[in-house]
């Protein structure tokens, strides 16, 4: 889909590595090597620091403040996950979906009008 890096990918420079290896036909290699795909996919990688126990920050917020503050760390970090789509990107679904509801409104609008006329004329009005 796009040719380079966006701010949310997972690897740096991954778009050259999938090219690259999308060419080869070396069996050996392909069952060594680590299954990978394109995108940028939210991925948790688990460290040594995972089994302690909760830090002061992740600690149960109390009082109302403090949970509204947690609330608002927890919003900017979930933000900080989402891949954004490039201007291109954003001006096609733009235009797809345009184009969708443009469509739906007119069967609707062609289907309420029959439905009308063929009320009016069953009732005889």
């Amino acid at each position: 889909m796009a040719d380079k890096d966006r701010p949310g990918d997972d690897v740096p420079g991954d778009d050259e590595l999938l090219a690259d290896s999308a060419g080869g036909d070396d069996a050996d290699e392909a069952d060594d090597a680590p299954v990978t795909r394109g995108g940028g996919t939210a991925v948790a990688e688990r460290t040594k620091d995972d089994d302690t126990p909760k830090t002061k920050k992740e600690r149960k917020r109390t009082g109302v403040f403090g949970r509204i503050g947690g609330f608002f760390r927890e919003v900017i970090s979930e933000l900080r996950k989402v891949i954004w789509p490039t201007r291109k990107e954003l001006l096609t679904y733009t235009g797809v979906v345009i184009v969708f509801v443009t469509v739906m409104t007119t069967i609707v609008t062609v289907l309420d009008y029959a439905f009308g006329k063929g009320i009016l004329w069953a009732l005889g009005g």
